[in-house]
């Protein structure tokens, strides 16, 4: 869940930050128009990334690498006419243009950011088998708890902006579009670089280029954290607009209707900051504790006899998960698991390994069986079975106490474990 729940804001966070300001600010140079506007934007962008999320999985005619590109180009020179006519925001007809282009912005964030999310559980699917079982829902929940922090997130920075001063609203505006533009520019580099649209360049500025797409490669969450941090200035402001706030009143309930006008902007500045601190905390806490490395325990000892790996019961009938291997002539390390069955004289047997999620492994975590890729929980009843994330299927013998497994069985998925090669 917890993972899911990570994947989910890392994703959304600066596509909910920039429909945040822009629908918050629209809405200040154009009230309704802006608020119509922004509304178009979000509903076409969310039917748009509905429409992408199955054309990726359903079918192989998206590209995603030249799709990005394409929407990252279009993202970033209506981002940059929105920032050069919002300045003109006094002028009716400017006003409406700005709207209208902030509006295919928001669409566009829209239907970049959310197509992975709204792919995910399509991808559990693939390993769970059945919307019934407790990882699917589990996961989903995850992912349910990831949009809902985000679509607070999103009308908090937008009501937050909309009580700013306009000028106040173009700079934090201005300063988040004009970070995702940078964002995005330097992915479509790395793109094009990938596609090899850079071939007729000379080497200096190859190298060049190649140089700024390492280094953003590399730190990427700088620029989402650099756009939260400047949306972050919108709740200070607004914190303290607030309490210097001196009004002036004719009666008594007018003053009530200031103070209450002024709890809600706080209200609406706190809750912009929570969610945007929550934002930070899940790229720099919540992700390493989600996608921390899980060791996988020690290769057990097993005597190679007779062209089988031979295994004593009463080494495993502990019924915890027990791992062997067997090292080939190219030095490639084969694993296999074997686990007793609960209540049971039988023995799950299987590749420390899947056809979904490759030779990762499992490990056992309160007294049940995990993938390590995917943390789906095996059901270890089924282990020695086919089908969905269970290890895959070996031959084996039972004989005098003791499970024999063929070398030539192992021999024949060396190629699963090509990447877990013996070091000497």
């Amino acid at each position: 869940m917890l993972k899911y729940f990570v994947m989910t804001v890392e994703t959304l966070v600066l596509a909910a930050v920039v429909v945040g300001v822009l629908r918050g600010f629209m809405r200040l140079i154009r009230e309704r128009f802006g608020i119509i506007a922004g509304g178009i934007g979000a509903a076409v962008g969310l039917v748009s990334a509905a429409v992408m999320a199955f054309t990726k999985n359903a079918t192989t005619l998206i590209d995603t690498s030249l799709w990005n590109l394409r929407i990252f180009t279009v993202t970033m020179i209506f981002s940059l006419l929105f920032v050069i006519l919002a300045i003109f925001g006094r002028n009716r007809v400017m006003a409406i243009v700005s709207c209208v282009t902030g509006g295919l912005v928001i669409a566009l964030m829209m239907f970049y950011a959310l197509p992975d999310v709204l792919a995910y559980p399509y991808i559990i699917l693939l390993t769970e088998k059945t919307v019934l079982s407790t990882g699917f829902m589990f996961k989903c929940i995850g992912i349910l708890f990831g949009l809902i922090l985000m679509f607070v997130a999103q009308t908090a920075v937008y009501s937050g902006v909309s009580r700013l001063s306009k000028w106040q609203a173009y700079g934090v505006t201005a300063a988040v579009l004009v970070i995702n533009c940078a964002r995005q520019f330097c992915a479509s580099l790395g793109i094009m670089l990938t596609k090899r649209m850079l071939e007729n360049m000379d080497a200096d500025t190859k190298h060049n280029i190649f140089e700024i797409v390492k280094f953003s490669s590399n730190n990427n969450n700088i620029f989402v954290y650099t756009a939260i941090i400047a949306a972050m200035v919108m709740p200070v402001m607004l914190w303290i607009k607030s309490l210097r706030a001196n009004e002036p009143y004719d009666n008594p309930a007018q003053k009530r209707k200031l103070r209450k006008k002024h709890r809600v902007t706080r209200t609406w500045a706190t809750l912009a900051l929570i969610c945007l601190i929550t934002g930070i905390v899940t790229f720099t806490t919540l992700d390493p504790i989600a996608n921390r490395e899980i060791p996988l325990s020690p290769v057990e000892d097993a005597k190679i006899e007779n062209g089988y790996v031979v295994v004593p019961f009463e080494q495993v009938e502990d019924g915890h998960l027990h791992r062997f291997a067997y090292v080939t002539e190219n030095d490639i390390q084969i694993r296999f698991i074997v686990i007793k069955k609960p209540n049971s004289s039988a023995y799950g047997i299987g590749l420390d390994a899947c056809d979904v999620c490759g030779e990762t492994g499992y490990f056992e975590k309160d007294g049940q069986v995990v993938c390590k890729l995917c943390d789906v929980v095996m059901n270890i009843q089924t282990i020695g079975f086919k089908g969905g994330c269970n290890p895959v299927v070996i031959p084996y013998e039972i004989k005098d106490g003791k499970i024999l497994v063929p070398l030539d069985g192992l021999l024949e998925n060396e190629k699963r474990f090509k990447n877990n090669r013996m070091r000497s």
